[in-house]
Parts: structure tokens; C-alpha cells; sequence
């Protein structure tokens, strides 16, 4: 193994080394049973929810959110600059970070400029702290997608969010930034003239989407991609003044507001040139309506789209390629294939969704929060979880 995937399990390791209450790996527990509706120790609670009225100039449609979660955001922030500081002591970086940043605003695609200005002036953080909180998310996720048939066509979607792969442990036997962004964690209906454009689930401040669906067109998840040519490359780039390329969650959000149809939805995220690799998890409302696009920077790679009639009822994604085999230490594949075919096309559910998703490892220390969609029925649930040791701290 070369490149990014050699220094990833050399890094895996070296964290599951400091961690000594979790099970060695490769590791996994029987597929959990009737745990939803959720309870219990894994569950941390509801997420709240949140309109965003697309009709409000852009600067002023964050308000409320801002106004709640403010506290939290700086939190946040604190953390990510604290790490920077603790690579770079002179503190340049963030210093480069407030200075520099704002002259990039104006490359920003509308509408995120002028909301970046709003909820930094509620936030009362500089604009550059609040680009730099939107920049950090484009390459520290790590997720769990699935699209199934059931036996009548009926399709369902459903995700684990994970996040903050290496971004401090503490002394809770938890992620850090992983236990920062569950008071940050919301549920989003964007409304144009009262009426729903599509629903979300997300962190307040970001402005890029990982989780939504337009009720009965259809749903999408983004899960990172790892690639030498990476979204830190493309990033330095965009910063440089290379900016053909679109954000990741940008494109994400954009598709959930304007796309008209799967098949639209399809082909923006199959051409769009991005500035990081990325997997795009979608979801239809008709039979055969769903795919996994594995994306390099510039091009498609690969598009794996359900075939019920050949027998492929779902199609899941982790963080790797599906012609590579997962890192043994972080192998989230297996345990949720197996539990998708102990479950079986026949008995597939939101409940049975959410068994498969509170499985160790797919569950795991770095999981925020998971997502269910049912697209046709306009069925749309999120919660906040919890991973009680012993828990696989990834």
C-alpha cells in the first residue's frame, strides 16, 4: 500500500494505540435488533429543528439559527484554531486566517457570501474565522451511506454522519471535535413561499449540505473521499486564484435547492468539476433510482446504481473506493453489508435502517448523529448519537 492510504493506517493505528479501551480490530458486533425507535444509551437525543426562508435577503436567513447556537459556533472555532496553533506555536496561521481570508469572499458562489457576512455579524466572530469553519468541514467527515429497495420498489435512504477523525481525544474516551458539533447538529427546512424546497440535517454555521432530500424527488448524501489528489490540494488551489472547481458541500446544497430530478441531481454531481474528491450517496423516488458516484476532482470515476431485478436491492458506501478493499482497522463495509443481508429486501425499514447503523463499528466514536429519508412519503427523521465504550473509536 502507497500513498495516502499507508499514512492513513499508519495514523489509525497510532490513535487506536492511545486509545486502550476499544477492541483491537478488525472488529464488529452482531447486527444490533430493536433499537428504534431510538433509546437507550446510544441515543443522545432529538435535533432541533430550523426554517431557513430562502425569500429573506441571504445575509439575514441564519439569524435564528445564529442567534441559538452562537455559544456552540465559538466553541468550535476555539478548538480548530487551538489545533492549528498546536502545529504552527507563532500563531501565523490564524493570523493569515483573519487577515487574508475576507479578500476571498467575493469568489464565494452566491448566495454563501453575503450569509457567511450574516452569521459571522451574529456569531460576532471575524469573517475569516467563520470562511475557515465552512473550509474545515470539505476534508474531516467520515460516514456511513445507504440506498435500498424494498420488494415493492419503495426506496429508502439513510446515513451516519461521522466527524473528527484526529482532531483530539480527551480525557471522556470521545473525539473531541466529534462531542462539539452535537449541540451544533440541526435539522433545516430551506421554504420558498412557505412551502418546502428541501430538508436537511447539518451544522449551524456550515453552509454546505451532507444530508437532505427534496420530498418526493429525491435524497442525497456526500461522504469524504480519500485521494492523493485531495480536497487539501484543491483547497491551496482555490485559494491561489484556481477557481473553476465547486465546494463539495456548496454543490451539495445547490443541487438540493434547484435540481428538479433525480436524473438532473445525477448529472450535475457526475460533471461538476469540485475541489475534493467525494462520494455522492442518491436516492430517487421510482425503482432503480439510486447510485453511488465515486468522484475524483475533475471527473467520475465510477457510478454503481441499484439493479433490483439482477438481485442489488441496496447500494452502501463507506470511505473507500468499492474495488478496494477498507483499511482492516476501519472496516465499516463488511459489518454493514452483512447486516443489510441478515436483514433482507423483505423486512427493510427505517427501523431496520437504524439496526444496521447502531452496529459497532458503523457506529463508532466519531458518529454525530444519524439521518432516515423516505423520499416518496416525505418521511424525514435525524438523531443525535452516542457510541458508550466499548466502542471502536472510528
Amino acid at each position: 500500500m502507497r500513498g495516502p492510504g499507508r499514512l492513513a493506517l499508519l495514523l489509525l493505528a497510532a490513535a487506536a494505540a492511545r486509545v486502550g479501551t476499544v477492541p483491537v480490530p478488525p472488529w464488529t458486533e452482531d447486527c444490533r435488533k430493536s433499537t428504534y425507535p431510538p433509546s437507550g444509551p446510544t441515543y443522545r437525543g432529538p435535533i432541533p429543528w430550523y426554517t431557513i426562508n430562502l425569500d429573506l435577503p441571504p445575509y439575514k436567513r441564519w439569524h435564528e439559527v445564529m442567534v441559538d447556537k452562537a455559544p456552540a459556533i465559538k466553541l468550535m472555532v476555539k478548538s480548530i484554531k487551538d489545533l492549528v496553533n498546536a502545529f504552527v506555536p507563532s500563531g501565523k496561521i490564524v493570523q493569515i486566517v483573519d487577515q487574508k481570508l475576507p479578500e476571498l469572499l467575493g469568489h464565494l458562489p452566491e448566495p454563501f457570501g453575503e450569509e457567511i457576512k450574516g452569521i459571522a455579524a451574529v456569531a460576532g466572530l471575524p469573517l475569516g474565522e467563520i470562511i475557515s469553519y465552512n473550509i474545515f468541514y470539505e476534508v474531516f467527515s467520515l460516514c456511513t451511506s445507504i440506498v435500498t429497495e424494498d420488494k415493492e420498489g419503495h426506496l429508502l435512504h439513510a446515513r451516519n454522519m461521522d466527524f473528527g477523525l484526529f482532531l483530539g481525544w480527551n480525557r471522556n474516551n470521545t473525539w473531541t471535535v466529534t462531542e462539539q458539533l452535537k449541540p451544533l447538529t440541526v435539522n433545516l427546512d430551506f421554504q420558498r413561499n412557505s412551502k418546502t424546497v428541501f430538508k436537511a440535517t447539518g451544522f449551524a454555521g456550515y453552509l454546505g449540505m451532507f444530508t437532505g432530500f427534496q420530498p418526493g424527488r429525491f435524497s442525497l448524501t456526500l461522504n469524504e473521499r480519500f485521494a492523493l489528489s485531495g480536497g487539501f490540494l484543491g483547497i491551496i488551489e482555490w485559494i491561489l486564484g484556481k477557481r473553476d472547481a465547486a465546494w463539495v458541500g456548496f454543490i451539495s446544497r445547490s443541487v438540493l435547492e434547484n435540481a428538479t430530478s433525480y436524473e438532473e441531481a445525477k448529472n450535475i454531481l457526475t460533471k461538476t468539476k469540485l475541489v475534493a474528491p467525494a462520494y455522492f450517496i442518491l436516492g430517487g423516488s421510482r425503482s432503480g433510482e439510486g447510485c453511488v458516484i465515486t468522484r475524483d476532482r475533475k471527473e467520475s470515476l465510477d457510478v454503481n446504481e441499484l439493479s433490483p431485478k439482477e438481485g442489488k436491492w441496496y447500494v452502501a458506501e463507506t470511505n473507500y473506493d468499492r474495488w478496494r478493499h477498507p483499511l482492516f482497522i476501519d472496516d465499516r463495509r463488511t459489518p454493514t453489508q452483512m447486516c443489510l443481508n441478515r436483514t433482507t429486501q423483505e423486512h427493510i425499514s427505517f427501523a431496520t435502517l437504524y439496526d444496521v447503523l447502531s452496529t459497532k463499528p458503523v457506529l463508532n466514536k466519531l458518529t454525530v448523529f444519524t439521518t432516515l429519508m423516505d423520499v416518496l412519503k416525505g418521511r424525514y427523521e435525524s438523531f443525535l448519537r452516542d457510541c458508550p465504550d466499548p466502542c471502536f473509536g472510528w
